[in-house]
């Protein structure tokens, strides 16, 4: 698949890295509820082979989705790596056996998450690892994050992560960890019904920072518009491939990183990225933040 049928490319700032802006989020690999193994190994193994066939170079994962089930899922479907992989992962929480998620932000857990990474991932150091703050069920909590980027500027001096990003954070976090350390990535909760982080996007372009939506098709509540369905009825498109490509074309650094554990819906989220939105509806589309419900 070309590069203009994945949304074209965009660099990490101060990496060698440009990648494709259709990635893929392993979450879904792991079984119900983000724990145990999946109902179909073999699917998973699947899809990520069909998701490196693709051209996707940008897969986003964790050590704590499972725990460990999606990185050992990643080895064993890609290991040896394909030169130009860009894997990124995140530290900043665990799952005890009552399957919650809970913080993991001492130094003592931040340096076993980066070990239990490189360990599942079977690699000497960590691309990318993304600081994750965990908030509240509302998004972002504001409060410093100083101690727990200095740490992992650390594990980099080390030799143990190669550049960090932050996830789940406000702009004012983001400046706290730029005094610190350069910041090659910002993901946060972020579609075109949940607009919070608009000003944030727009100023992360101005300095060539990709930003990184979870949750772009609405998460464990999928988007549900009477205006999106109406747009992807005259597209002939899915309303969740229409939601995708509206935010390929919200912002040049949007990268994008749907996840499933279907390879045929794999290939449905990646057409996303070929879906043309004309003026009149991107309109329509802007306008579903405001609807009744929706947004802010």
């Amino acid at each position: 698949m070309s590069e203009a049928r994945l949304g074209g490319r965009f660099a990490f700032p101060g990496t060698p890295w440009t990648v494709r802006r259709m990635g893929y989020g392993a979450m879904q690999l792991a079984g119900p509820g983000v724990w145990g193994p999946p109902r179909d190994p073999d699917g998973a193994v699947a899809v990520l082979r069909e998701v490196i066939g693709a051209g996707v170079n940008h897969i986003d994962t964790s050590d704590f989705y499972g725990p460990h089930v999606t990185n050992q899922i990643i080895r064993k479907a890609l290991h040896p790596y394909p030169a130009g992989l860009v894997i990124v992962t995140k530290l900043g929480a665990r799952r005890p056996p009552d399957k919650s998620w809970q913080p993991a932000i001492s130094r003592k857990e931040l340096t076993a998450g980066v070990h239990d990474n490189l360990r599942s991932l079977g690699l000497d150091a960590l691309d990318i690892v993304n600081y994750r703050a965990m908030g509240s069920v509302h998004g972002p909590r504001e409060g410093s994050i100083a101690e727990q980027v200095a740490m992992l500027a650390d594990l980099q001096r080390e030799g143990l992560i190669r550049h960090i990003g932050l996830s789940n954070v406000t702009a004012a976090q983001i400046a706290e960890a730029q005094a610190i350390t350069d910041i090659v990535c910002v993901q946060n909760h972020y579609n075109l019904a949940s607009r919070h982080d608009d000003t944030l996007i727009d100023d992360l372009a101005r300095k060539g920072i990709p930003y990184v939506p979870f949750f772009p098709l609405g998460g464990f509540t999928p988007l549900q518009s009477s205006t999106l369905s109406k747009v992807a009825g005259q597209l002939r498109a899915t309303p969740m491939q229409v939601a995708l490509a509206w935010l390929l074309h919200r912002s040049p650094n949007i990268l994008l990183i749907p996840g499933t554990s279907s390879v045929s819906h794999l290939r449905e989220n990646l057409a996303a990225a070929q879906l043309a939105l004309p003026a009149e509806i991107l309109l329509m589309l802007d306008g579903i933040a405001a609807e009744p419900g929706k947004g802010h």
